[in-house]
């Protein structure tokens, strides 16, 4: 049943890898990247529109971003946007919003899906979350989306699945042999060679009762923490409870925490154009380009003898480049940057 979906959104990033278009006051989930009119929150919440109901939608993010998340997802109900008083990483964030909803719904399915990605096909990606969805609720089974790899990509973690028998009850779901941490690229390279090694998307599906009872046997420590509010979710006393046990959780990704040691794991591999979006480089091979390889954001951007550049422009002014290849030119109030697109690791020097 539809009115048993749920899906959480974790939005309490404040990386700086698009500085100076994001900043610690709105980091890049809330900015409109790709020039659509939507911010990567809202088109996050759009591709999941008809999955679920907009009241069994979840947000998780910092205290600090709450009023960002009314203004720009009016939709959701206020008591769905929860609070996290610190960050601790993945798993914390994923543990409370799951034993809010399993107060409420102990039946619910739930897909978890970071804020700031980018999908390409939506009707791709609503049949896949919809059969893994339908998978996990007749299962103890936790199933993670694995993106097949076009290209070596060292900034992915990876997974090995096992593609000589599918599930009994799906055909596209697999036994997932293990997780691969980022790799090198001579190891990368030796990973896209191989038909069953695809991109971990982050993106993951499970019963509500199959998560809880994972951290109760892979985080028992922090599943006791969570346990000892569960008379106070959905009531006044629950914010303070959870500014009070937060910080004593530890800091650890869900991958870490359950995915790497719970049995019951499966992939079902997909294409539906996806990217994380993590940096300048990953937004240049999604924006259209020029018939130099330029990518350009903005209203008036003129380049002459230009190639392979990425300008990003956030006003009016008229912007001219000349002369560059393979740079970074991004414009935003008072800031400009110009950097080597090959160097963009080192933004963050720039503004610390």
């Amino acid at each position: 049943m539809r009115s048993n979906n749920h899906v959480v959104i974790m939005a309490g990033g404040v990386g700086s890898r698009f500085w100076p278009m994001s900043n610690v006051d709105k980091p890049k989930q809330f900015l409109d990247l790709l020039s659509t009119g939507r911010t990567l929150i809202q088109m996050t919440v759009d591709r999941f529109m008809g999955i679920c109901e907009p009241e069994n939608i979840w947000v998780v993010t910092s205290a600090d971003f709450k009023d960002l998340v009314r203004e720009q997802l009016p939709l959701l109900p206020e008591e769905n946007i929860l609070l996290e008083p610190c960050r601790r990483n993945t798993a914390p964030c994923i543990a409370y919003v799951s034993w809010v909803i399993k107060s409420l719904n102990p039946n619910a399915n739930i897909v978890v899906s970071p804020s700031d990605h980018v999908v390409a096909d939506t009707a791709t990606f609503k049949k896949a979350v919809g059969e893994c969805l339908s998978f996990v609720s007749t299962s103890d089974a936790i199933v993670t989306l694995g993106m097949k790899p076009d290209h070596p990509e060292t900034g992915y973690g990876y997974i090995e699945a096992d593609l000589t028998c599918a599930t009994v009850i799906n055909k596209n779901i697999f036994r997932v042999d293990s997780f691969k941490e980022k790799p090198s690229l001579d190891l990368a390279k030796q990973y896209i060679e191989k038909p069953n090694f695809f991109w971990n998307s982050g993106l993951f599906v499970w019963n509500v009762n199959t998560i809880v009872n994972a951290f109760r046997v892979y985080r028992p420590e922090m599943s006791a923490l969570f346990e000892s509010i569960r008379d106070f979710y959905r009531t006044p006393r629950e914010q303070e409870s959870i500014d009070r046990i937060f910080p004593q959780c530890e800091n650890i990704s869900v991958d870490y925490a359950i995915m790497e040691n719970a049995d019951e794991i499966y992939v079902y591999p997909a294409e539906f154009g996806w990217s994380d979006l993590g940096s300048w480089s990953s937004l240049h091979k999604l924006l259209p380009k020029d018939q130099y390889n330029n990518a350009k954001v903005g209203s008036n951007i003129k380049t002459f003898e230009t190639q392979n550049c990425i300008i990003h422009t956030s006003s009016e002014r008229e912007v001219v480049v000349q002369g560059l290849d393979g740079y970074i030119v991004v414009e935003k109030d008072n800031t400009m940057l110009i950097t080597k697109l090959s160097e963009e690791q080192r933004i963050k020097l720039f503004h610390d």
